[in-house]
């Protein structure tokens, strides 16, 4: 579950079986923490959610401010109650990104405020999805590799010998 945290709402996304496509799930309209992470429990048990992908707005040069610190609160305080693993995904531009795809869609300013939150969790699960889809084709290529290296260092004959057959 993709989960961009906001000051007002929380953005929510879900990934299919096999981890390829993010989808935006639904918009929370941010109360107080105890109701906040009980809706999230909910749609984690529905979905059998089995880990959870934060935005962490960093500044623009990469530093940490005062909303990357309270999702990292956030985060410590939903762990003990949804004990999922978390990973922290950049998210910077995720916003602006999901709302000129609407404006280029023509969606109305209802429309858009109506969905940003939501398609922008699934644009920060997108992101972690390729990225974890290119370190496990770039593994796969790696073993790849090195079974052809093991298999033409087995192939090399001795120093000025030949192979036998």
């Amino acid at each position: 579950m993709g989960i961009d945290l906001g000051t007002k709402t929380i953005g929510l996304a879900l990934s299919d079986v096999e981890r390829r496509i993010a989808t935006p799930l639904e918009t929370i309209r941010r109360v107080k923490f105890t109701p906040d992470v009980e809706q999230i429990k909910v749609l984690v048990k529905r979905y059998d959610v089995g880990g959870l992908v934060v935005g962490l707005p960093l500044n623009m040069d990469g530093t940490e401010g005062p909303r990357s610190q309270a999702t990292r609160a956030f985060v410590r305080n939903l762990n003990p109650l949804i004990p999922l693993p978390v990973i922290f995904w950049d998210e910077r531009l995720s916003t602006v990104a999901v709302t000129r795809t609407l404006l280029d869609a023509d969606a109305s300013r209802a429309k858009r405020a109506e969905a940003v939150d939501k398609m922008a969790a699934a644009y920060i699960l997108q992101g972690a999805l390729d990225r974890y889809e290119r370190m496990a084709s770039d593994a796969y290529d790696a073993e790849e590799e090195a079974a052809l290296r093991a298999e033409i260092k087995m192939e090399t004959p001795p120093e000025g010998g030949a192979l036998d057959d």
